[in-house]
């Protein structure tokens, strides 16, 4: 009797922990019959978006690590990107090496950023999300003055191609046709009609071994003793403030990095707003993979990127199949993104008050069995 109640209750609690998950299966394999792509399409386009969007969602990793959140402040990563890839196009610097020098040049202002960010969230300990959240907005304006108003008046741009017509500020699209996936046709093999670019993937499995690397280092044990209990952390002779910095710091370099990866897979960007959803697309992927505001792992990373993208996909063609507006399944896609994050931050603050409610019940029932001994 009592094993067949444990099976039902880890069984509640396996639904309940992948939730999330097991409703976008659901939803994609309702849409993919009515969708009506072929198998080939599917896997080429899903190893495609695979490949784009993989490493930009590891970079949430680190600062949840560190007990941080999701961190919307990645977006200040994107721009730094984008940039660098600005000033590579300006310099003319094409393919492979193109791609390294606008990394390279991303990583001291990502520092910078991360720095900033990272300063910030220390003055705001506990709503860290929507602090960074609205860092991101506020670093946009940042970002719009710089490149619509000081790159080519106090910045040098040389080539007019990359200028507005008034001299200065950069153009609504800037083109990386000569750099477009250069990295994902760097060893890139052909599978049954499906190409899979085995360089990008294989700078994805770097991170990831990085990231199990780091776990163990003395600093990745500092995070994961900061995420649990600060005051106990600092008792312990951590650095809580210089611990959280860092993580948000590395948060951003990886962001910065893999927005460079993402936008040669596109070979052109809308200057004013490829980062703007990075942030959201990003966190909503990790979130449908299974993961939560206080742990995140490699596999929820890889599955929410399948499963979100997979979503991506399908929705448009049966929103055509079932509504005949392909409209339809574009405003999905958008309200299943933000969707998620709210269910997620519902049900992290729900399982937040129903820990403190066990913890204040077991203190009373532990007060009283110390009164009754007295008694």
């Amino acid at each position: 009797m009592k094993r067949k109640q444990t099976s039902k209750v880890s069984l509640k609690r396996l639904l309940q922990d992948n939730s999330v998950p097991i409703m976008f299966v659901l939803i994609c394999l309702v849409c993919l019959p009515l969708a009506g792509y072929s198998p080939a399409y599917l896997l080429n386009e899903l190893v495609t978006r695979m490949g784009r969007n993989t490493f930009l969602i590891l970079a949430l990793l680190i600062p949840i690590m560190a007990g941080m959140g999701l961190n919307f402040g990645m977006t200040l990563g994107a721009m730094a990107g984008e940039i660098a890839l600005i000033l590579v196009v300006d310099w003319q610097i094409w393919g492979i090496p193109g791609i390294i020098l606008a990394m390279i040049i991303s990583i001291p202002i990502s520092i910078l950023l991360g720095l900033f960010c990272g300063n910030l969230l220390n003055k705001a300990k506990g709503r860290e999300m929507v602090t960074s959240y609205f860092i991101s907005y506020f670093m946009n304006g940042v970002y719009q003055l710089v490149v619509l108003f000081l790159m080519g008046s106090i910045i040098p741009i040389m080539h007019s191609t990359l200028k507005l017509p008034r001299g200065y500020g950069i153009r609504n699209t800037v083109s990386l046709l000569s750099m477009r996936q250069q990295l994902d046709n760097l060893l890139a093999i052909n599978v049954g009609g499906v190409k899979i670019p085995v360089l990008t993937f294989l700078i994805i499995a770097v991170l990831c071994l990085v990231i199990i690397w780091f776990r163990r280092t003395k600093l990745g044990q500092d995070m994961r003793a900061v995420a649990q209990d600060m005051n106990v952390a600092r008792d312990a002779g951590i650095n809580v403030d210089r611990t959280r910095i860092i993580a948000i710091v590395m948060s951003t370099v990886v962001a910065g990095f893999g927005m460079i990866i993402y936008l040669q897979n596109l070979g052109n960007f809308p200057t004013y707003s490829a980062h703007t959803q990075i942030g959201t697309f990003s966190i909503a992927a990790l979130l449908v993979g299974g993961a939560s505001v206080e742990r995140a792992s490699i596999g929820n990373a890889f599955l929410g990127v399948t499963l979100f993208h997979m979503m991506f996909i399908l929705a448009p063609e049966a929103g055509t199949a079932i509504t005949g507006d392909s409209m339809i399944g574009e405003y999905f896609r958008t309200f299943v993104s933000y969707g998620v994050i709210t269910v997620a931050l519902i049900m992290y603050e729900s399982r937040k008050h129903r820990a403190k409610s066990q913890t204040g019940y077991l203190l009373a029932l532990a007060q009283k069995e110390e009164e009754a001994r007295a008694k």
